[in-house]
């Protein structure tokens, strides 16, 4: 089946505008032990999606957020992504979204559908079944694939590529019932190689985290956002990644 041209790939070879902030985020919920910073307590996410809202800005997909910057009309968005594709997401963040007329974007890992996040040290936490994944899609919010059991992909051989990113987008599509178009790198770990695989895999996008190079479509820049950030926090985030931006002149991301 041919798919339609990717958003990114129809402003292809036209100076674009600067890619707005996506912003990274893991667990929303209580966990006693998280020794890599991944959670934010719902109140505090609820505080820091009020004031996007407060200063005009509208959280999406990144599906969506690159539809709009390709079509010139990204002004005021904000990239909204979850990594690995935590239970709490849909128990907390989704009434969240939804209340202040936001969407996301959830990275859920293929093979551990329904799993714990056994890679992490501790007590595992419950990842999203079946059940989880069509809810957050059935809102409007876009599912992506995070790789298949999460493995850092930077110098993998070619059977962990497909395995992780073709492999992974073969079965969300057929549990979604429509192609996955978004990936995200596990740990951020990716290479020229892992780039290839993904576009080869058909998706439109990949995210990665935060990134001196312009690396394209296939590694698009994020912010981590903790427990730490207050409403001042995110307020100088915004501040500082457009600044970044207008001084750095990079277009082609």
């Amino acid at each position: 089946m041919t798919e339609a041209p990717s958003p990114t790939s129809k402003a292809a070879g036209r100076r674009q505008p600067h890619l707005p902030l996506i912003m990274m985020y893991h667990s929303v919920g209580t966990h006693q032990h998280d020794p890599n910073n991944l959670v934010v307590t719902p109140e505090r996410f609820e505080e820091q999606m009020a004031t996007l809202k407060r200063r005009g800005l509208r959280g999406v997909s990144v599906a969506e957020l690159l539809a709009a910057r390709a079509a010139g009309s990204a002004r005021g968005l904000v990239g909204l992504t979850f990594d690995d594709g935590y239970t709490d997401v849909i128990e907390n963040a989704l009434p969240v979204l939804q209340r202040f007329g936001f969407s996301a974007t959830s990275y859920v890992l293929a093979g551990r559908i329904g799993g714990a996040n056994e890679w992490d040290e501790g007590t595992p936490w419950p990842l999203v079944d079946e059940a989880g994944i069509r809810r957050w899609a059935d809102a409007g919010f876009e599912v992506g694939s995070h790789g298949t059991m999460h493995v850092a992909l930077e110098g993998a051989r070619p059977e962990v590529l497909r395995a992780e990113i073709a492999d992974s987008r073969e079965r969300l599509s057929d549990l979604l019932g429509k192609p996955v178009g978004g990936y995200c790198y596990a740990y951020g770990s990716m290479d020229a190689a892992a780039r290839s695989a993904v576009a080869e895999a058909g998706y439109e996008h990949a995210c990665a985290i935060i990134s001196r190079q312009s690396l394209g479509p296939q590694a698009l820049p994020r912010i981590y956002v903790g427990q730490a950030h207050t409403s001042k926090h995110i307020l100088k985030m915004l501040y500082t990644y457009r600044l970044h931006r207008r001084i750095s002149g990079r277009h082609a991301l």
